[in-house]
């Protein structure tokens, strides 16, 4: 009999693990994919929307028709509790989905709420209900004072795991970046003021020397200001307010929230305190192990990277079917740091770097070229309906960008 295999969340991890255990084990499994929403989110082409004013249905995939046409079983559903003794998910409706396999993609939940004052003077770009009010936001700006940044998170400890104080900020600079390209656009750049902050005591903490080296010019050139050590405490309509009991002031905010835990997470025991889960490096859970986490509710997804989910994604499926049929090798964990920034117009910043874990690679392509990249890379997984762009344009990518910086 065919395996059943249940993947919670059809995002960047998800849709990873549902195409790699289709292609590589199609004749093992059978597969279910449950998710609250009817599209799976294209975050990294969300400053497009916020900034460049990219319609939203260029950003949504329809899961229902790709999971289907593909093989698998789609529902759109909430999860209310995992049982991992009895190995069942109990849906918000009551109804109870067994597995022999648990693939937890859900990603992290955004927590604005978190923040004081968000509800009524902040904005976003994390989501397909953020992004298009900043978008009519900046259209009807005329200049002032902009505070851009990210606000802490906190982490449970778990041994050997990198903590940020963000979980990405890789958001915070295309943001800044768009945003300068927008004003200028708009002629009102003079007119305004762009003041970035970090709760990290270095802005992008997550990569070594030579990107800072490389990245620290080309803010300067921007005219934006960067503060760091500064974690958030309220919004208030015409100033931040941070919690060493300074102030910014800001006619505009833009916020890349706090990242929680899921409730079911939490509910089900199966997670820490702060509702992530901890795995070993087959992002098999710690005491059940036939449940996989994958994506921003791993804790060892650090930062918080669509690359990275889907490098889980990939591992997580190998170590699937190999217990399954004992074949193949399970592909080993190296996370790495790989994204491009879109800096307006036809720039853009790509970076690679793994320098966070101990490696030697810590490098940078600012211009035409990466923006190329991102425009390839975004188009390719939205008209591909969630298919990452083939293995060996990657690997090329990557020593081409390792050529360049020699």
């Amino acid at each position: 009999m065919k395996k059943r295999i249940l993947i919670i969340g059809g995002g960047f991890g998800g849709l990873s693990t549902f195409y790699s255990l289709q292609k590589n084990g199609s004749k093992y499994v059978e597969i279910t994919l449950v998710d609250s929403r009817e599209t799976s989110l294209e975050k990294p082409s969300l400053p497009e929307v916020a900034f460049v004013g990219k319609p939203l249905n260029k950003v949504q995939i329809p899961l229902k028709s790709v999971i289907e046409n593909r093989g698998g079983k789609y529902m759109n559903s909430e999860v209310k509790v995992v049982d991992p003794r009895s190995n069942y998910v109990e849906l918000n409706n009551g109804e109870r989905i067994p597995y022999d396999y648990l693939v937890i993609a859900t990603g992290a939940i955004k927590d604005y709420n978190a923040i004081e004052g968000f509800k009524d003077y902040g904005y976003s770009v994390c989501d397909d209900d953020h992004a298009p009010k900043l978008y009519e936001r900046i259209m009807n700006f005329n200049g002032g004072k902009i505070a851009v940044g990210a606000a802490k998170t906190e982490w449970a400890d778990h041994p050997g795991v990198k903590k940020l104080s963000a979980p990405c900020e890789g958001p915070v600079g295309e943001i800044m970046f768009m945003l300068d390209y927008a004003l200028r656009q708009r002629a009102i750049r003079s007119k305004s003021t762009i003041n970035v902050f970090s709760p990290g005591e270095i802005f992008f903490e997550d990569v070594g020397p030579k990107v800072h080296k490389s990245l620290e010019p080309v803010i300067k050139a921007q005219g934006i200001n960067v503060l760091t050590s500064k974690v958030i405490k309220k919004i208030e309509k015409d100033h931040v307010e941070f919690e060493d009991g300074t102030s910014l002031e800001s006619d505009l905010t833009i916020i890349i929230p706090p990242y929680s835990g899921i409730p079911f997470v939490k509910n089900s025991g199966i997670g820490d305190e702060k509702g992530f889960i901890m795995t070993d490096s087959q992002m098999r859970h710690e005491n059940y192990k036939n449940i996989f986490a994958i994506g921003d509710i791993n804790a060892m997804a650090m930062p918080k990277l669509g690359h990275i989910a889907v490098m889980q994604g990939q591992v997580a499926s190998s170590a699937i079917l190999k217990d399954i049929n004992g074949e193949g090798e399970v592909l080993p964990f190296k996370p790495e740091i790989f994204c491009i920034m879109n800096r307006g117009g036809i720039d853009a910043t790509m970076i690679l770097s793994d320098y966070l874990y101990g490696g030697k690679t810590d490098i940078t392509l600012n211009g035409p070229i990466a923006h190329m990249m991102k425009w390839g890379f975004d188009d390719f997984y939205f008209y591909t309906k969630g298919h990452m762009p083939p293995e060996l344009m990657q690997n090329g990518l990557k020593k081409f960008l390792e050529f360049l910086k020699k």
